[in-house]
């Protein structure tokens, strides 16, 4: 199938306008959520059995698998009921905001096919969490679900970094009861300020009033803690990086996905004027190198989930070796096909296996 879909897939894909390209392959994705026979028979072929592939343990949910789908691809619930029938082991929603926005003016993303690579500036476009709620509240619920669900927030363009804690608030009022996890995502580059709730003071109050909010809920009858996690950007110095793992320390949150999108323009990139975050293979040895700081910094005890620069089972058994739990992807499944989860989870089982 991987070959199908570079042969003849992707060349027609890639004659269209990116995000036009992304438009059809969440519409794609959702049909299939709806056709339930074909989603199960997928499935079952593209589950691995159990002699071959552990699940995953982490932050108290069970992982089929250690590939997910990273968020940015299904911003607003439609197409994740799918992601299992393509072989993922968890699929992350969003970003979604409190409020709806329109995000950054067309075009707003760009492919790069001979780096493997993508800029994207979409500025966290979505429908907004009201109606995202709505969506996945007709959607099969925690503990129904084929593989867990993690649901990323941001702030809203409109909310001021004055009033970022309590827009993330609302956010995480109207969405937590339907995440399996939730990503506090402090570190988009195309949302202006946001980076700057990576400092420790406003990266403090805003994950104690996240974890007071979570307490709370979890006081109440029938209540439950949902698992918290921070993702980080790529261009955090090492003491940053400190200073948000004490932050996260301080309260408890349940792991840390590393990273995203990164400013830097390495090697051929110099030369490129598009504004926006970097994803894909150019990444990728940063990305590693944060994970292996953040897995020596911690001792191992802090959940990881690794994305950035995965293009086959190497990479991600890389990211693997670093130090972390999980891995997802994104810009790799542009360049590889629907099926690249599954690819990847077998390869990551061979492997395994080599190294037993």
């Amino acid at each position: 199938m991987d070959f199908l879909y570079e042969k003849a897939v992707r060349p027609w894909l890639f004659r269209l306008d990116s995000e036009n390209a992304h438009e059809r392959g969440v519409e794609a994705m959702a049909l299939l959520g709806r056709l339930t026979p074909v989603c199960r028979l997928l499935e079952s072929w593209a589950r691995l059995p159990a002699a071959r592939f552990r699940p995953v343990q982490a932050f108290g949910l069970t992982f089929p698998n250690a590939v997910g789908l990273a968020a940015g691809f299904d911003k607003n619930a439609r197409a994740w009921p799918a992601a299992a029938a393509l072989g993922f082991g968890h699929v992350e929603i969003g970003t979604v905001t409190a409020l709806a926005q329109p995000g950054n003016p067309q075009p707003r993303m760009f492919r790069y096919p001979a780096e493997e690579a993508v800029i994207n500036r979409m500025g966290f476009n979505n429908e907004g969490a009201d109606a995202v709620a709505a969506r996945l509240a007709r959607q099969p619920g925690r503990g129904r679900r084929r593989i867990p669900l993690g649901v990323n927030l941001g702030k809203s363009k409109a909310a001021s970094l004055e009033q970022a804690t309590a827009d993330y608030l609302a956010s995480f009022a109207k969405l937590a009861d339907f995440a399996d996890y939730l990503v506090l995502n402090v570190s988009s580059p195309n949302t202006p300020g946001l980076r700057t709730l990576q400092d420790e003071k406003p990266l403090r109050e805003l994950l104690g009033a996240i974890s007071a909010a979570n307490r709370e809920r979890a006081a109440l009858p029938g209540g439950f803690k949902v698992p918290l996690l921070l993702k980080i950007a790529p261009d955090l110095t090492f003491p940053q990086v400190d200073a948000a793992l004490g932050v996260i320390a301080e309260f408890g949150l349940d792991g840390i996905i590393a990273t995203n999108t990164t400013l830097a323009r390495p090697g051929f990139f110099a030369s490129v004027n598009e504004p926006g975050g970097l994803s894909g293979a150019p990444v990728r040895s940063r990305s590693t190198a944060i994970i292996a700081y953040v897995a020596r910094a911690t001792h191992g005890r802090l959940p990881i989930i690794g994305v950035g620069g995965i293009t086959d089972a190497a990479s991600a058994g890389e990211k693997l070796d670093a130090g972390a739990t999980l891995v997802q992807v994104y810009t790799g499944m542009i360049y590889r096909g629907p099926f690249f989860a599954r690819a990847l989870a077998e390869g990551l089982s061979d492997r395994q296996r080599r190294t037993m």
